[in-house]
């Protein structure tokens, strides 16, 4: 009989490599920024200079990717909170353990639970984790030195981002783009073809069979290139993003454009001349909108919705020329359901999250305070994940107050950084981080044999700057084993009267020892080791958002109050809080077991995001109880209600929309429960 805590299967561990990840780029840049302030610190003799190296180093670490706008705000807040927790928790750690160790362990909480704000707040929080214990573990004997550091850390994550967004621009999610891009021109080509068969006036079949042949053939693997584009980033840089959602709902979208031209294609090989001279306007204008939809993937263009919304609704003005019964015109309708879809990301207030209509974002404190009251309750996987933590980390950190050596922090950051949301993750990122560290160690032991003088050490931290962030995405374990010697170098500079194989030990054994203490913790405090339960965590927030869309309205109704709605909000929160931990584990599996499942989860999940958006700025629209009679809302309430929780129960299929007046926030909220109807089939896969 297996104990209860026998370790896994090594070969079913989620350790991934991934060879397409490789950033040569990334890794210049992050050695750059490294090596010129090693370098500075070499010719100047000042040792806050290393202050800056770090900064510089765990900036580089910070930057979340996707466009400017987004990560310029989180590597500001972390070059003046990293600088603030260097100089206040310094000065706090001299006022001795009883005051330092309970504040250190409230800092340590906090950072685990931004999480709750998203993958990029996550990061960093991990990251200002790391500042925290190496302040709490040195301290500032006076206001002026932590003064000085404080200014060190601010020049040294300022130059590593001015070398991020000034001089070495890069773009981590924009191979995944044109790759989606790539699928919509292909769709467009395949439209082309079309078009121009059925304008002839007899052909034989062969040339239907020749044309689903070629253009098919390439569509699709346009179509699976996309996804595995689009799966490759977002194993490297998380799915809790605006670009991933995009990126994961176009290739949905045009997928199931596909499917619908592949239908309508058939319909028109043997159709009627009505049908095809209005399926000719149908398609002139409907591959000029995929070619355009496809271009805005790079571009991100907010003007171009309105053309392509010109175009859409032109296409719904020449299909109506077709009686409506004809299935011509209800493959062309659902064709143009999906476009819209694609169309709505090219909207300003679909280019970043949690926008109005207009592109604007709601206030600040809004944007704080909605997710923090979403996961103030045991229920949150975040909560007990930040409390485990902090509990965890509690001992390790009263351990190097009292006990305390030059290198006693690798302790707990080891504990904290190891510590994951879930069993499997922890104990695989402890396995990851304890044999990297080991071979990393030995690799600077043997680095140091060769790099003995203070310009060959900076040399050599060039060397492994470089090969540590190149690597950085293709394995955790592989990036550890780089950074470990650059930390170990890191360090030796600041101590070189310490021998590299003392260093590395002690760094190897510190490192197991706070990876067996995060196993452990993991293992005995509220452990959450659920297999792989994607289908029924999907279930789960598709139900809470029909009971958040049925409060919703029946707010606007006058039959629920203002309470109900705010409690319906949060477990909807909560609940797509779970489903995105839970598919940021699955996402770290090896092969492709369960991809049409993980797949559809993560569109059904966007979905999620946009419904529960728009249902919230139904909230906001004063004039919607006018346009839209009472009965009109009763029956859109009912049907989006029903649609959720139908689809939550194991339906496969939906009603279709209600045939009563629609606003434009109606037949989007629409959209998306058809977008997640489509691929619901593939969940349970």
């Amino acid at each position: 009989m297996r104990s209860a805590f026998q370790a896994p299967d090594l070969a079913r561990l989620p350790i991934i490599v991934n060879v397409r990840a490789i950033s040569l780029s990334e890794g210049v840049r992050a050695g750059l920024s490294v090596a010129v302030i090693i370098a500075l610190n070499e010719y100047l003799n000042f040792a806050p200079l290393r202050e800056a190296a770090l900064a510089a180093l765990l900036t580089c670490i910070c930057d979340p990717g996707g466009p400017i706008r987004r990560r310029i705000p989180v590597l500001i807040a972390f070059a003046l909170t990293g600088a603030a927790i260097t100089a206040i928790y310094g000065l706090l750690r001299e006022f001795g353990p009883i005051v330092a160790l309970p504040l250190g362990v409230f800092g340590l909480f906090c950072s685990s639970f931004a999480r709750i704000y998203g993958q990029a707040p996550q990061q960093l929080g991990g990251l200002l984790a790391t500042v925290q214990i190496l302040s709490l573990d040195r301290g500032n004997p006076s206001p002026a030195e932590a003064a000085i550091l404080a200014a060190s850390f601010i020049a040294g994550a300022v130059w590593a981002i001015l070398l991020t967004m000034v001089i070495w621009r890069i773009h981590p999610f924009m191979p995944a783009r044109r790759a989606v891009a790539e699928a919509y021109r292909q769709l467009s080509e395949l439209t082309r073809d079309l078009h121009g068969l059925i304008q002839a006036p007899a052909l034989p079949g062969t040339a239907w069979e020749a044309h689903a042949r070629i253009h098919r053939r390439a569509t699709r693997e346009a179509i699976e290139t996309a996804r595995t584009a689009v799966m490759d980033t977002l194993r490297a840089r998380g799915a809790a993003s605006n670009r991933a959602a995009q990126a994961i709902i176009r290739v949905e979208a045009a997928d199931q454009i596909f499917g619908g031209l592949i239908g309508l294609s058939d319909l028109l090989e043997h159709g009627s001349v009505t049908e095809r001279s209005t399926a000719r306007r149908v398609l002139r204008r409907m591959r000029a909108v995929i070619l355009t939809l496809g271009r805005v993937v790079i571009t991100d263009d907010p003007d171009a919705h309105r053309r392509i919304d010109r175009s859409i609704d032109a296409i719904v003005a020449d299909a109506r020329a077709l009686p409506p019964d004809s299935r011509t015109r209800a493959a062309i309708d659902g064709i143009t359901e999906r476009l819209r879809i694609a169309r709505t990301l090219a909207v300003p207030a679909n280019l970043q999250p949690g926008v109005d209509p207009a592109g604007q974002e709601p206030p600040v404190w809004q944007q704080i305070i909605r997710p923090l009251r979403a996961n103030l309750n045991w229920s949150s996987p975040a909560l007990r994940h930040a409390l485990r933590t902090a509990a965890t980390a509690a001992g390790p950190l009263a351990f190097t107050m009292f006990w305390f050596t030059p290198y006693d922090h690798w302790l707990t950051i080891t504990v904290v950084a190891t510590m994951q949301p879930y069993f499997s993750l922890t104990y695989t990122r402890a396995l990851e981080r304890i044999v990297g560290t080991a071979l990393g160690g030995a690799i600077a032991a043997a680095i140091g044999l060769v790099c003995t003088s203070p310009p060959s050490i900076a040399a050599g931290m060039v060397v492994l700057s470089i090969s540590a962030f190149a690597i950085r995405s293709v394995s955790f374990g592989l990036f550890m084993m780089a950074l470990t010697p650059l930390v170990v170098l890191l360090v030796e500079t600041g101590s070189p009267q310490t021998g590299e194989w003392v260093i590395a030990l002690a760094r190897a054994g510190l490192t197991t020892a706070g990876g067996l203490v995060a196993v452990g913790a993991n293992f005995l405090l509220w452990p959450s080791r659920e297999p792989d339960l994607v289908a029924a965590e999907v279930r789960n927030a598709m139900a809470a958002h029909g009971a958040y869309a049925h409060a919703n309205f029946s707010v606007l109704l006058n039959e629920a109050t203002a309470a109900q709605l705010g409690q319906a909000r949060r477990a909807a929160g909560v609940s797509t809080n779970a489903l995105e931990a839970l598919i940021t584990r699955v996402l770290l599996e090896p092969g492709k077991q369960n991809r049409d499942a993980l797949e559809a989860a993560m569109v059904i999940d966007a979905a999620l995001r946009r419904c529960a958006g728009r249902l919230a700025t139904l909230q906001f629209d004063p004039d919607l109880t006018a346009r839209v009679p009472a009965d009109s809302l009763r029956t859109w309430r009912d049907w989006v209600t029903a649609s959720l929780t139908g689809l939550a129960a194991g339906a496969n299929t939906i009603s279709p929309r209600p045939d009563t007046a629609e606003t434009d926030a109606l037949a989007r909220i629409a959209r998306q429960i058809e977008l997640m109807s489509g691929a619901i089939g593939r969940l349970d896969a």
